[in-house]
């Protein structure tokens, strides 16, 4: 995400255009028409490897497969069960798929999964490989590497070596991506893929189902990982195709022909075309199209806080359960600036006391909507024991306590703090609540405002950025990458700091070896309860780190327009299922 929409053209000709299999029927699936999807900012990554937003988790799944994944619903538990997607059944012991000693996953292949390639071809067990392979690539690597590093066995001596490679050379990376072998992967025949583990991990299956590990066709080895040369020829496995792409602009999806309902379980062809169209920063201008008809869905706005109390009774809102920590306070604790301020405890520990929580709730809708959260692991996930170190009268900040705690550390006239913030949804009215909370406790906190996607795909990425103070604070969110046995998604991503590096989600450097060690013991539990016992422990220790500041986990309200029909709600990417809507 290190250009704009000027001086790029449009991308028409990607993907099926350039293969020349576009058509208007496909190859299952009902309905018609062309879905209409209108919101703010651009995704961080197109590429499956290193996209890890909302936004780019929804569009990916339109043509990138999985071995498994989620079927969209009209509940929260239907909605989160991990499934078979090319997989031709989740694996078991009792099915032969798992040994018995936890560490062997042999995963069969589903036929007539096809690539949209000139000759459509079938997706084989080294094309998995390939998209594995290429999650530590030099150039994008994924922020989600460290699920597969703990898990699958030589990954990561495989990544130290990829690390070495030139960044800039889409020839050396595939050289060294083709010549060198993970120890734990291995292609049995073309469809059968053998996965050896470090150690048992019972939430294996769900790892597996996120967007990083999907397929990728040996075209992609032509290009530098998310390339501008890479996002004009996107290939799809799934429903749908990109056709038409304009950076920070729009996206335009079609029907892939060579897709095949009776080989997806998890997704459909519904609609003819899909349009997205960004740029659009204001919720209530998005909420106003959807209600006039002018568009379906939003891209990545929420329904306006106001609208919420009159919507109540409408047939095409909804307030959809989650289990998030969205939106917190991340700290940089490798900024240099103020003498190095943040990287110091005691003073994150003062800024704890000076959030005025029940406003940010406010903000976003309400306790209907919202409830405050003290601690990193929501209700619903595992490993959620509830606690709170940092107690305010009503939940509202405390600012006396916050300028006391601050002169103690040593800063009795304050701090001034870089803060970049994005444009879309209710992020803009966040920044000036948590702006203003500083500000009565002595803190100075210089906005500045950053698109959504460049924010996650730049802004909070870049390792040398941080560690030279552009930014101190920032408002991040977070929704785990998966529901169910969920304590690896909650803590490892945000707070293993041995993760740390180009596009980690422990985007402030926090590094702390006892959490860590929790870590580690949390993940070679023998038994879910067991690990939530210490998933809870290390959940403690980073608040009283007071390395983020929590916020609430939400609910989410989620509108659509009138000639909507057959929403099924997908948690992880707060929204409806592109491929599964049909339209009136």
């Amino acid at each position: 995400m290190k250009r704009t929409a000027r001086g790029l053209t449009a991308f028409a000709g990607l993907g099926a255009l350039a293969f020349g299999v576009i058509a208007c029927g496909g190859g299952g699936g009902g309905g018609g028409g062309t879905l209409k999807v209108v919101g703010s900012s651009d995704v961080d990554h197109l590429d499956t490897t290193s996209g890890y937003t909302l936004v780019s988790v929804l569009l990916t799944r339109q043509y990138a497969r999985t071995l498994f994944n989620v079927k969209g619903a009209d509940n929260f538990a239907d909605a989160t069960r991990i499934q078979a997607d090319v997989a031709t059944e989740l694996p078991t012991t009792g099915n032969g798929g798992i040994s018995a000693d936890g560490r062997t996953y042999t995963i069969k292949l589903r036929t007539g999964v096809r690539w949209n390639t000139p000759a459509p071809r079938e997706v084989t067990a080294a094309d998995f490989i390939r998209g594995i392979k290429r999650l530590c690539n030099p150039a994008q690597p994924s922020g989600g590497i460290g699920y597969y590093t703990a898990t699958i066995e030589g990954m990561d001596a495989f990544c130290a070596g990829f690390g070495k490679v030139s960044a800039k050379d889409a020839a050396a990376i595939a050289a060294y991506q083709n010549g060198h072998q993970i120890a734990g992967l291995r292609a049995k025949d073309a469809k059968t893929l053998v996965i050896k583990l470090r150690r048992p991990a019972s939430d294996f299956t769900n790892i597996m189902g996120l967007q990083f590990s999907a397929a990728a066709p040996a075209e992609y080895d032509r290009y530098l990982p998310d390339s501008p040369d890479y996002r004009k020829h996107t290939i799809s496995d799934g429903p749908f195709q990109i056709t038409s792409y304009t950076p920070n602009k729009s996206y335009e999806l079609v029907r892939n022909a060579n897709w095949r309902q009776d080989t997806d379980p998890l997704r459909a062809q519904n609609p003819v075309r899909i349009q997205i169209t960004m740029g659009q920063d204001s919720p209530d201008v998005v909420q106003q199209q959807m209600e006039l008809g002018t568009a379906d869905l939003s891209w990545d706005q929420p329904v306006p806080t106001s609208r919420i109390p009159g919507l109540k009774s409408n047939r095409n809102f909804k307030i959809e359960d989650g289990s998030t920590n969205n939106p917190y306070l991340d700290f940089n604790t490798l900024s240099p600036n103020n003498g190095r301020a943040l990287s110091k405890p005691a003073v994150r520990q003062a800024i704890e006391y000076a959030i005025d929580k029940s406003a940010l709730v406010q903000i976003y809708g309400g306790p209907r909507v919202s409830a405050v959260l003290n601690q990193v692991i929501p209700p619903g996930s595992v490993g959620h024991e509830p606690f709170n170190l940092y107690p305010t009268p009503g939940n509202s900040g405390d600012p006396a306590k916050c300028k006391q705690l601050l002169a103690a550390a040593g800063y009795p006239n304050g701090l001034t703090l870089q803060f970049p913030y994005r444009t879309n949804s209710n992020h803009p009215k966040v920044a000036q609540s948590v702006q203003a909370n500083l500000h009565a406790c002595g803190i100075t906190a210089n906005l500045t405002p950053d698109t959504n996607g460049n924010f996650y795909g730049k802004t909070l990425v870049n390792p040398a950025d941080a560690r030279q103070g552009t930014w101190d604070i920032a408002a991040p969110g977070w929704v785990p990458d998966w529901y169910g046995n969920n304590g690896r998604t909650n803590i490892v991503p945000l707070f293993d700091g041995r993760t740390y590096g180009a596009n980690s989600t422990d985007y402030g450097g926090y590094n702390n070896p006892a959490v860590n060690a929790l870590i580690d013991q949390a993940l070679q539990a023998k038994s879910i309860g067991d690990a939530a016992k210490i998933w809870a422990r290390a959940d403690r220790l980073i608040m009283q780190d007071a390395a983020i500041v929590p916020f609430m986990n939400q609910k989410y309200p989620i509108f659509h327009s009138s000639r909507v029909k057959n929403a099924l709600y997908l948690p992880t990417s707060q929204a409806f299922d592109l491929n599964q809507v049909k339209l009136s």
